[in-house]
Order: C-alpha cells, then structure tokens, then sequence
C-alpha cells in the first residue's frame, strides 16, 4: 500500500463518516417540498443501473434529484428531462472524510426543496463489492430517518454472505425507521434472518412502462416474423464461449434469428468483447452483434419481440420476463434464484459451476421446446409481480 493510500486510510472510517454526517446533516423536512432525492447505482456502462434510476423516476410523482458519482454515469433520457435532474457527488459514498464533509454540504441544499430520499438497492447493500460504500450507504439513510425524513433502500439482494458491517449497518438504518424493500423471496427470508426488518418487493423495474418497439425494426429491418432470440454474454460469467457457442447453434438449428446483446461494458465486467467473439466465432449472418449498450427503453422493445433470452445480466432477465419472454439466466450473487421464484420458473436459472456448459444447454432447449407453457406461466404471476415492485415508491 502507497503512503498516500495508508494516510487517507483513517479518513475513510465508517466511524469518521458518520460524525460528519451528524454534524452536517441537520436539516429536517418541511412542507412544501416537491422533489424526491435519489442516491444512484455505479452506473456508467450498465443497462441496468440506468434501468433502475429511469424506473424509479417513472414511478414516483414529482421531479428527481439524482445523487450520482459524475453527470457522466447516467443519461437523462428526453422522455424524462423536465423531472430527471443529476447532481454529481463523487465523494459522497466512495470519498474520504474531506470530500463526504464537501458533497454532504451539496446535500444539504438539496433537502431544502425535498420531500423524501432514497437509495437504489440493487445488490450493492451486502458488502459484496465495495464495502464501504454499502455502509456509507445506509449510514447516510440511517441519519436523514432520524431527522424525520421519509427514507428507503429500494429493491435489493441479499446474498447469503453479507459482510458482518454491512448487516449492522442496514439494522442500525432499519431501527431508525428506513424502509428497506427486498427485491426476491430468498434475499427477503436471508435478510430477516438477519435481523432486518423487511418489505417484501419486487425489482422496481418491473414497474417501468416505457418501451421503445422501434429499435427490432432498426436493427433487424429483414427480421419480418422471424423469430428472435437475445443472447448476452456477461463479464461476470467470464469465457465460457463454447457453451454460449453451442447454444447458438440450437437456437439457430431451431429457426431463430439471434441477437447478441451486451449488457454491461466498463473496467472489469465489460460484456462486449466476449459478445464480438462469440458473434464472430458463430459466422453465420442471422447471428448479429449490438455493438453499443442500448437503453432501457430499446432493450424492453427487443425483449417483447423475443422468443427467448439467454443472459448472465438480471435485468435483461427482468425485462424479459416482465414482456413474458422467458429467460435463461446465470445466477451471481445469489440473485437469480428468488428472481425466478417469483415467477415459479427455477428451470431458468443456470449456476456458473462445474456442469454450465450441460445446464445451460439443458435451459435453452427446454424453454425451445416448452416455450408457450413457460410464457403462460411468466404472464400468470407477471401482475403480482408488478404490484411486488410497485410497493418500492408507495407513498411517493
């Protein structure tokens, strides 16, 4: 570790953090407020944490301030620009005590016109990927609950794992009255045996209404009534192109025109050079690459118009399950299973482990050849589930 790393190191205390935030943070809600203020994902890079921010603005009534790293982390889509406003903090979860004292200023000014907060869940709240920022996380909702104001963590995992400063972070936050909404029933039955007290959700993107038909015709003008199937490749997964190969293959040898489709592009977890690959192993004009990340919107209208989606991204998961597309989808982080719960299909769910390569096989053919049956099955519970996810934003 550098001398500078070691020196900064006191100041990024969790302890440290939280004395600013009590002796800055003393603003209470008024009457009046009209804006609701958002704590974003990573973002930059991920449908998906773009997905969860626009779905929440959507749902809620009134204009947004989002709280993200850098006004480059997210779009503001044209649809959403009159009530989507971003405001960057880039020390307010990941910075030293210097910068969190400098953004928690920032905050504060916000809260003058708000009327609620809230942090986007996701499956950042366990202590699986950046501790700190987890518990910088709920620290901070623990402290605006505390002066009053209505405060949740909206739609989350939780692994079977959490980190010990994680959990006493989000049951500190849940004494002091922070809503914390569960996003599948399995992270919901870890977390309460947790000790924490839980609202069972649903993803809140399963909320989101908007969706954009037109992209199938902009990328597949000769597509017609072929049938379409999506395929991601994930950097999660890592390189297990031979597998997707061959699912590929069945898909093809089945009469379905495949999409492949990037979820996530950015340092570390980049889907789109293992999506080139496989396009280009596959050599077969009917297999095509999107070669950017789509929106939100684009990708719902590709998942509606599929027949099948294989993934190792929820969220492409999540929208396509909620067009009643099913999904064939690696679990990671031990999120997928209650996912799928939800929607009593388990035999979408694949574990990255020593069988993939049969499992994943064994998925895609099963949906090939039972896929009206599964539909029924995902469209029968899709209105629960859309009901699941809109308890994230009640009252809001």
């Amino acid at each position: 570790m550098s001398i500078v790393r070691r020196l900064a190191k006191p100041l990024q205390s969790e302890r440290l953090i939280r004395s600013v935030d009590r002796v800055l943070i003393r603003s209470r809600p008024r009457p009046g407020g009209t804006n609701h203020v958002l704590l974003a994902p990573p973002g930059r890079g991920n449908i998906g944490d773009q997905a969860l921010v626009e779905a929440f603005v959507e749902a809620v009534d009134g204009p947004v301030v989002v709280l993200t790293r850098s006004t480059r982390d997210f779009d503001v889509p044209a649809a959403l620009a009159s009530r989507m406003r971003l405001v960057p903090l880039p020390a307010l979860v990941y910075g030293s005590a210097v910068g969190h004292a400098r953004d928690v200023r920032t905050l504060t000014k916000e809260l003058g016109s708000a009327r609620s907060f809230s942090v986007i869940g996701a499956d950042i709240m366990d202590g699986a990927y950046v501790l700190r920022a987890s518990v910088n996380r709920a620290a901070l909702a623990e402290r605006l609950a505390r002066l009053g104001w209505p405060t949740r963590i909206v739609g989350f995992s939780w692994n079977s794992a959490p980190h010990a400063r994680a959990v006493q972070a989000l049951r500190r936050a849940g004494d002091a009255g922070v809503r914390l909404y569960l996003r599948d029933p399995r992270s919901a039955a870890r977390a309460r045996a947790d000790g924490l007290p839980v609202i069972d959700s649903a993803d809140i993107v399963f909320s989101a209404s908007s969706r954009d038909d037109g992209i199938v015709q902009r990328l597949l003008p000769d597509l017609g009534d072929g049938r379409l199937a999506l395929v991601n490749a994930s950097g999660l997964v890592g390189d297990r192109l031979p597998a997707y190969g061959r699912v590929i293959e069945a898909l093809r040898a089945a009469g379905h025109t495949v999409l492949v489709v990037p979820h996530v592009s950015r340092h570390g977890a980049d889907d789109l050079p293992l999506c080139e690959a496989l396009v280009e192993a596959a050599g077969d004009p009917q297999v095509q690459l999107v070669p950017r990340l789509l929106a939100p919107t684009e990708i719902r209208g590709l998942a509606a118009r599929a027949a099948i989606t294989v993934t190792g991204r929820m969220h492409l998961a999540v929208m396509s399950l909620m067009a009643g597309t099913p999904a064939v989808t690696v679990a990671t982080q031990g999120k997928v299973e209650g996912l799928m719960d939800l929607f009593g299909a388990p035999e979408l769910c694949v574990s990255p482990g020593s069988s993939f390569d049969a499992d994943l096989t064994t998925a895609v053919a099963t949906v090939i050849e039972r896929e009206g049956e599964l539909r029924s099955r995902i469209l029968a519970a899709r209105d629960d589930v859309r009901r699941l996810s809109e308890r994230n934003v009640e009252g809001l």
